[in-house]
Formats: C-alpha cells, sequence, structure tokens
C-alpha cells in the first residue's frame, strides 16, 4: 500500500507540473511525463517478477506445462506495453499512431496465444474421439 502512494503522490505532482509547463513547452511536459512513467514502471519492476515467479511456481504446483501459461504471459505483456505505448501516443496528439500502436499489440497478441488455441482444439479433438 505504501508503495501505491509513492506511486499516486508521484504521478500526481509530475502531471500537475506537466499541465503547468504544456502551456509554455509542450514538448518539455511530454517529456516529463515520459520520465514519471518510466519511473513507475522501474519501480514496480521487481513485483512483476515476484508475479511471474509465483505464476510459475503455481503452474509447477498445478502440474500444468510451462507451454501453456507462457503465452498468456505474452500476451498479458503485449497488450500492457501497447495500451502504455497507446496513452503516450495520445498525449503527444497522435491519435492515429496510438490507433496503430493498439492494433499491432491486438495483432501480436493473438500470435502469442495460437500455441495455447491449437493446445485447446487438440484437447478437444482427443475428447471427442
Amino acid at each position: 500500500m505504501s508503495q501505491m502512494t509513492m506511486v499516486a503522490g508521484g504521478v500526481l505532482v509530475a502531471v500537475v507540473c506537466s499541465v503547468v509547463v504544456r502551456k509554455q513547452a509542450p514538448e518539455i511536459a511530454l517529456v516529463l511525463t515520459i520520465c514519471a512513467a518510466t519511473a513507475v514502471v522501474l519501480s514496480v519492476s521487481r513485483e512483476l517478477g515476484e508475479v511471474v515467479a509465483y505464476v510459475e511456481r503455481l503452474t509447477q504446483m498445478a502440474g500444468i506445462s510451462r507451454e501453456l501459461i507462457v503465452p498468456v504471459m505474452k500476451a498479458t505483456g503485449i497488450a500492457i506495453l501497447s495500451k502504455f505505448i497507446g496513452e503516450f501516443c495520445r498525449d503527444a496528439k497522435e491519435g492515429g499512431l496510438a490507433s496503430v500502436v493498439e492494433l499491432a499489440g491486438t495483432v501480436l497478441g493473438l500470435v502469442a496465444v495460437m500455441p495455447l488455441m491449437g493446445a485447446v482444439l487438440e484437447l478437444l479433438e482427443s475428447l471427442m474421439s
């Protein structure tokens, strides 16, 4: 909870600074926003590693093949990254680029889960026969 309070406080300060600076120098405001977002991502990166380790441990305990979990993790990472970059593009008044990034994220997310879809189809075929 305390880490989220720090993140929220830092982001609020960055937003206020960005709003004040944006009228005079929009480029600096964009750089400030990017720096704040990067700082937040770096501050929670250790926890992201803990989440991945926990999912791997659960996978081992449940006896689920790693090949089934990896596509889900990849798709999740692609979704987070495309949303993140899309919002930066919108902040820079580049709505068209934001849409393209999100479309690319959708396509790449589908590509990432194709092995999982194949495994589900194989399971259905084995159950039906």
